[in-house]
């Protein structure tokens, strides 16, 4: 087993096309969106002149950031990793206190796409797995914003075929209509991000949405430390499936969501990484859960990682990459919402390429 020479990690700033906000954002009833998103670039290397990528993508809405990020990666001893014993690498990083979840995403990804490319194989198929060879759609998000604003944002999306609508703000009735003003009939799936607080707002909510007739289903209508119970009974009255984000963080919480949703979201950053994203996705797929792959504002690696899970998905929320304008990185490619590795740069591991090297990025 060769163990790894370096760690290397470096912030990088993504700008966003559109200032970007989520009903966490939401203020005294203001929206407060970001134009910028700091996410944390890995790269791993060992002395046979192996090396991987990874990406961290820090929320707030988890209680990370930077710095958390930044914490852990400086607590690695990168001499216990290695490219050639990934379960080894697994259990350290699994060993190490105060976990950062994104830090660990990052980390988990690098040491995939290092073990990849040595033997010269796509991630997917490198885990024993297809990708669907006409591409996997994905949807497309709005974030939250004035009417106005939204109409505008609608119609310069009008390429993707399925958008995706943040909800939790005073203006969420105008908004959809402002959606509708723009895209009449397109598919929509609504994120909720956790905005109502009971069983009887969230199913008053949802029903007001079925009228609309084209919305697929409805995300994390309430927050994930409500009862069960309460759950279990709007799930049992909803006229629109259900789909838990926040209330799944990973493969441990399929059970519960089994009873309380109709299927779940898996971000890679929740779960940290690959790894434990694929143990999430079969874990509530054995349970009889739709399943879903979403992401955060991340840039083509973290994108294209979680991409070559799409064998294991249902639906599929893989723009980050593409609510920003300076991605440093080339990747998985979305085509009119279609996300396809054909044309990606290369033909091993996550398929990515670093654009410029004057970015910032460690070297």
């Amino acid at each position: 087993m060769t163990p790894l020479r370096s760690l290397t990690h470096a912030r990088f700033d993504l700008t966003l096309a559109h200032a970007w906000a989520i009903a966490t954002d939401v203020r005294s009833g203001q929206v407060q969106g970001k134009s910028e998103y700091p996410v944390v670039f890995v790269e791993l290397t060992d002395d046979q002149g192996r090396s991987g990528t990874g990406e961290a993508s820090p929320s707030s809405q988890y209680a990370e950031n930077w710095a958390t990020v930044e914490a852990f990666l400086r607590r690695i001893d990168p001499a216990r990793l290695s490219f050639d014993d990934l379960g080894a690498s697994q259990a350290y990083l699994e060993s190490l206190p105060c976990p950062s979840m994104p830090a660990r995403c990052a980390v988990d990804i690098a040491l995939l796409d290092g073990a990849a490319r040595a033997i010269g194989q796509p991630l997917h198929r490198f885990l024993g797995l297809g990708f669907p060879g006409s591409g996997a759609l994905s949807s497309f998000t709005i974030g939250l914003d004035t009417p106005e604003r939204i109409e505008a944002k609608v119609r310069e999306a009008a390429r993707y075929p399925i958008l995706k609508m943040k909800l939790g703000s005073p203006t969420d009735a105008a908004n959809l209509a402002a959606l509708r003003r723009a895209a009449p009939t397109k598919t929509i799936r609504v994120d909720a991000n956790a905005a109502w607080k009971t069983r009887e707002e969230a199913l008053d909510r949802i029903r007001a949405l079925a009228d609309d007739g084209n919305i697929e289903f409805v995300e994390q209508p309430m927050p994930p430390d409500a009862l069960e119970s309460d759950a279990i009974w709007l799930k049992e009255r909803s006229p629109l499936p259900l789909v838990g984000d926040e209330s799944y963080q990973g493969a441990p919480d399929a059970e519960h969501c089994s009873r309380c949703f109709h299927g779940v979201n898996v971000k890679l950053v929740k779960t940290g990484g690959v790894t434990a994203a694929k143990e999430a996705l079969e874990a509530a797929r054995r349970l009889g859960l739709k399943t879903m792959l979403g992401c955060m504002i991340e840039s083509s690696v973290l994108i294209s990682a979680a991409a070559h899970l799409a064998a294991l998905t249902d639906w599929l929320d893989l723009d980050g990459n593409v609510l920003i304008t300076n991605d440093p990185y080339d990747g998985v490619r979305n085509l009119e919402g279609r996300m396809t590795f054909e044309g990606a740069p290369t033909p091993h591991g996550l398929q990515t390429l670093r654009r410029d090297l004057r970015s910032g990025l460690p070297t």
